[in-house]
């Protein structure tokens, strides 16, 4: 009889696959060759030992290409536009040269004070945050005290001013924020002309399409000319060639084909691409075999195109038992970045994100012209408040600054599902840029209807004319069958009828009042006790209807036999890897065996704390006398 090992093999060996899993091998045998023959370590960069010292505890012995390259230029004083894939290392690339150059400015006292040194300007609030705390981790064993603030538009003027006393080193926020910050006099503009040395474009090819463009203009009279500028992005476009035009002089561009001769690669050869074709209609079914039949790595990061789609999503799920978070504009930042914490230390498992930047544009640009007319018209003043409101109230619903396609380093993600195909093929390739990070293995899967066939070729013409293939770059998806899709199909078109607008409404209301709670009312209890976070469950059930026992399993008949060999191979796999009993933090001031309810709203007590202590030394005999008729 064949094991489950020898079946998987056979479901994976099929002509087609072989041919592109070889190939795929080749290429990963000969970057792993020239990676090797270009090695190079941060001591032969010249880095500050502090920050060696960092770098270590986090287990990077080695740069990565961009890194070797950027630094001694960064070192050199050049400004510098560097383009590489995501995941390639592109922030550690200038905060290991600006944090170094600091500090020997700072051991030698020649450190000028009256503003920021250094300006760090990012697209999103999001990745304002990933690269505050990686900041903060490398200087974590300087004996220099550099300051490093981040500035959002969500913060009043009060703590703006507070945070900015000082005044810090770096300041990393986005350009809306800082020219906000100027034209209030928060930050003096001569005072960062005295003071600037350094300012730093992260994700440089999203500021523009943020429209940013006049927050930038407004930068520009307070820039000194001796001011390095940075450009760092993944991808090549108008808006890179104008921001360098607008900001940089005479830069050296630096590509990530440049490093060591190596071609660049769009998507990383440790992400496999496969692809699966179904109606719009299917799509819900399709997602819910791939899921229930566990035939996808986990963690799953999932991506919508449309904040109502991953409700109605996240509900269909649901009822099936799979729990889920959803991730979108709509919510508070605090909330924000702790759906990304807790997704990052796996306290779930399937994150649906919403990708709709690009949409809300579409819908502004729409607008606009109806709104103009009104304007020029002036006959209704109530479709004129009418129109105000409603631009008021998209503002308020839906943060400008939030993006999660872009730069945000998601923890061992494995696999990315474009549930909806994005809307351009520099859409997908930074989807699927949140997989294989750190040259870890990483698949993406994408469910394409016949209404998006044409994107779809768009992306594939777009990969094979980069990476010079005449064989398709994106493979069918080979473990789903006919047959495991069909055996689904009648529960979950009945679940799906079930999931009606007014309860994505519903839910959509639900989860804000959830998440605004957590950001809001229990966010000083947080602040000291931080390991209290593990007890919010962004994944909790959004319906109050009972979820039926009969389907969250599946029962063995409906399951085909190729099915169930995969998914045993998919299993064996995850557990050789070790990813099937996460090992959870254990949470300090809590005693585990006791059975009662870890809510932190429930720990707090109206009694005071003499009165609970003389409770407990009168409790004390009583214990003592079962605990030795215990022993007896």
């Amino acid at each position: 009889m064949e094991t489950s090992e020898e079946a998987g093999q056979e479901v994976f060996t099929a002509r087609e696959e072989e041919r592109i899993s070889d190939a795929v091998a080749c290429s990963r045998d000969e970057g792993k060759e020239e990676e090797e023959e270009v090695e190079v370590s941060f001591d032969e960069l010249g880095l500050d030992e502090q920050l060696k010292r960092a770098l270590r505890k986090k287990g990077i012995a080695k740069a990565t290409p961009i890194q070797r390259e950027a630094i001694p230029l960064i070192l050199e004083g050049k400004d510098v536009v560097a383009k590489a894939k995501t995941g390639s290392g592109k922030t550690f690339a200038y905060l290991l040269p600006l944090l170094h150059e600091l500090l020997k400015l700072s051991s030698e006292g020649r450190i000028r004070k009256p503003a920021p040194n250094a300006f760090i300007l990012v697209p999103t609030r999001e990745l304002c945050q990933q690269v505050y705390n990686e900041a903060l981790s490398l200087l974590e064993f300087c004996t220099c005290k550099l300051r490093v603030v981040q500035v959002t538009a969500s913060m009043s003027d009060k703590d703006i001013t507070v945070a900015l006393s000082g005044p810090p080193n770096i300041l990393v926020s986005t350009p809306a924020c800082v020219a906000t910050c100027i034209s209030k006099g928060i930050i003096r503009g001569p005072s960062v002309k005295e003071s600037l040395s350094m300012m730093i474009f992260d994700e440089a090819d999203l500021l523009l399409s943020y429209r940013c463009e006049d927050d930038l203009k407004a930068l520009i009279p307070h820039i000194p000319r001796s001011c390095q500028s940075i450009l760092m992005s993944a991808t090549s476009s108008s808006d890179v060639d104008k921001l360098t035009k607008l900001l940089l002089h005479n830069p050296f561009i630096l590509t990530l084909s440049e490093v060591g001769g190596t071609k660049d690669d769009m998507i990383p050869k440790n992400v496999q691409q496969f692809w699966i074709s179904c109606d719009a209609k299917d799509k819900m079914l399709h997602m819910l075999a791939l899921l229930k039949f566990e035939l996808i790595q986990k963690k799953v990061l999932i991506f919508v195109n449309s904040i109502d789609m991953a409700f109605r999503l996240r509900l269909f799920l649901e009822k099936f038992g799979i729990g889920s978070a959803v991730l979108n504009a709509e919510l508070p930042q605090n909330s924000r970045l702790h759906i990304i914490e807790a997704f990052n230390a796996r306290l779930f498992d399937y994150l649906i994100a919403t990708d709709d930047t690009k949409t809300k544009e579409e819908k502004e640009n729409k607008k606009e012209p109806k709104l103009s007319r009104k304007r020029e018209k002036q006959t209704n003043k109530e479709n004129e408040k009418e129109s105000k409101v409603s631009r008021k109230h998209l503002q308020q619903t839906l943060d400008a600054e939030f993006g999660v396609v872009r730069g945000i380093d998601f923890k061992n993600v494995f696999t990315v599902v474009n549930f909806d195909m994005p809307l351009d093929a520099a859409g997908y390739v930074h989807r699927v840029g949140r997989t294989g990070r750190a040259n870890k293995t990483g698949a993406s899967i994408s469910l394409v209807s016949q209404e998006e066939d044409s994107t779809f070729k768009e992306i594939e013409h777009m990969l094979q004319d980069v990476e010079k293939k005449d064989m398709d770059c994106i493979s069918p998806f080979p473990l789903l069958t006919k047959d495991a899709v069909e055996s689904l199909r009648y529960r979950a078109q009945d679940v799906a009828r079930s999931v009606t607008t007014r309860d994505i409404q519903e839910a959509r209301r639900q989860d804000i009042k959830n998440e605004i709670l957590n950001s809001e009312k229990l966010k000083s209890h947080f602040e000291e006790n931080p390991r209290d976070l593990d007890l919010l469950k962004h994944d909790k059930l959004l319906s109050n209807k009972e979820i039926p026992a009969h389907l969250r399993d599946v029962p063995d008949y409906l399951i085909d036999p190729k099915t169930k060999e995969a998914s045993n191979v998919v299993k064996l796999s995850r557990a050789a890897m070790g990813i099937d009993k996460p090992q959870r933090r254990k949470r300090q001031g809590f005693k585990g065996g006791s059975g009662k309810s870890r809510d932190p709203l429930k720990t707090f007590s109206a009694e005071g704390k003499r009165r609970r202590r003389r409770k407990d030394r009168e409790g004390e005999p009583g214990r003592t006398k079962k605990s030795r008729k215990a022993e007896s």
